[in-house]
């Protein structure tokens, strides 16, 4: 998955793949999105993991996470749930 950011610098993430991420099909991710289910937290590396960002997206008992880059690519990802 690549991901992009806004021009805030906000993540953004395609609704597509990242359904598949958390096992539902698209309409039922923006729908739980359009009431407030889906939760995200972006958190900045510090010392040697400076310049990455941790992503995590939480939907039920679905979470998935990811370590991503500067650029916005994912080093390393991991869904749960």
């Amino acid at each position: 998955m690549r991901i992009e950011r806004d021009s805030r610098g906000d993540y953004v993430l395609d609704p597509d793949e990242l359904a598949i991420k958390l096992r539902l099909s698209a309409d039922e991710l923006r729908r739980r999105m359009k009431v407030g289910l889906v939760t995200s937290l972006v958190e900045a590396g510090q010392g040697e993991d400076a310049g990455l960002c941790r992503l995590t997206v939480r939907c039920g008992g679905a979470v998935w996470r990811a370590i991503v880059d500067a650029d916005g690519s994912v080093i390393r990802e991991e869904t749960r749930g």
